[in-house]
């Protein structure tokens, strides 16, 4: 590893940026291909519904934040598609910095989203941070470890099929193309677990779904 692996840069795909432009380069992606991008999966528009039975319920509701402004203004308008007009907040904010109070989420999601940020650590502590004690953090992310014998078709769909998918339904092959990078850098899932529990989660776990394309991290704040 040389020096410029070590200090003040990182992982943008295959290519390594300062640490101050990962930040803007995933902005100006996702809004790029906002439109017909689906980053956030409805994760927030599944769950509502048992977090917070009642829109009127005191004090409860779901916090969506996202870097992406575009992405942000797409979840909103899906929600008020299907007249969910309460009960979500929507916050731009970066996830290494998050705008809320220490200890005061019960439940920490973060879908697809672990690896566009800056620094690990940095997003993790605070996962940490804003989780109350009994707090549950649950991490969904795509990884670079699959069952062997997948391997080589998960390659050729990855690296040809997937940017030329990406080209034919949002117009930037490049946006796909960073996806497929982005998660081949990305810590195994073994590794992650390691990085949560250091970050000073409690009972980390994970779960391979579909061969280990994409795993489920769980984790406690005790």
């Amino acid at each position: 590893m040389n020096g410029e692996e070590t200090s003040g840069s990182t992982n943008f795909g295959f290519r390594r940026v300062p640490e101050s432009e990962k930040a803007p380069l995933v902005r100006a992606l996702f809004h790029s291909v906002a439109a017909r991008y689906d980053l956030m999966n409805d994760i927030a528009l599944r769950a509502l519904p048992r977090l917070v039975p009642h829109e009127d319920a005191e004090g409860a509701g779901v916090l969506v934040c996202d870097v992406s402004e575009a992405m942000l203004a797409i979840g909103r308008a899906r929600a008020l598609d299907q007249g969910i007009l309460g009960g979500i907040e929507w916050l731009c904010a970066d996830a290494e910095r998050l705008p809320v109070a220490d200890r005061s989420v019960d439940l920490y999601t973060i879908g697809f989203g672990l690896r566009n940020v800056t620094r690990l650590d940095f997003a993790l502590a605070e996962a940490k941070r804003v989780l109350k004690p009994g707090g549950h953090f649950l991490c969904l992310e795509f990884t670079p470890e699959i069952t062997p014998f997948l391997q080589p078709l998960y390659d050729l769909y990855s690296f040809q099929i997937v940017p030329l998918l990406g080209q034919i339904v949002t117009g930037d092959r490049d946006a796909y193309a960073y996806l497929v990078e982005s998660i081949r850098r990305f810590p195994r899932q073994s590794h992650l677990a390691e990085m949560i529990a250091q970050a000073g989660l409690d009972q980390v776990k994970f779960r391979n779904l579909t061969g280990g394309v994409a795993a489920l991290h769980s984790a406690w704040r005790l």
